[in-house]
């Protein structure tokens, strides 16, 4: 599929996040000589394309106060995983939560869910609050604490 010149220009005007204004997408528009209509019906069509796969706030958690940051992974039963995921999901402290393969013998883990704490017992009693709603479909769990800010960009286009 290939970008029309106007899918070029909205990505480069978006790609580093949208304006922090009361009315981005309007903001956007002037910038491109659009309607805000038209900025918001091509949003909504590169989502449904696949040429986006989100739109989304990026909290920035430790200037947030949120220092303590654990990826809890699960090992869950495949029959029940997606419902559990998603209650797991659904869950104040968990920002995002997502099922992926497992690679046996070294990997058990299916269930990945990121929990962001004050502190690192904070975070542990979340994880036990998660290990609670597993119950019976969880066999084994593990929490990955970050050491490192990582910049999380998306889609970019050169200005060629």
């Amino acid at each position: 599929m290939s970008l029309t010149d106007f899918d070029r220009r909205l990505i480069q005007a978006t790609q580093g996040g949208l304006p922090l204004v009361a009315r981005p997408y309007a903001a956007i528009a002037e910038q491109l000589g659009v309607t805000e209509g038209t900025v918001r019906e091509r949003m909504a069509g590169m989502l449904d394309e696949g040429l986006i796969r989100r739109i989304g706030a990026v909290p920035n958690h430790y200037r947030l106060g949120y220092t303590a940051n654990g990826m809890t992974v699960w090992d869950v039963d495949d029959e029940l995983v997606d419902e559990l995921g998603a209650k797991v999901g659904a869950m104040p402290a968990v920002s995002h939560c997502y099922r992926r393969p497992r690679a046996l013998p070294d990997w058990p883990y299916n269930l990945f869910a990121m929990v962001h704490g004050h502190s690192q017992t904070e975070v542990e009693r979340e994880a036990m609050k998660i290990h609670c709603l597993l119950a019976q479909a969880c066999r084994s769990f593990d929490i990955l604490y970050s050491t490192a800010i990582l910049k999380k960009t998306g889609l970019r286009l050169s200005h060629d």
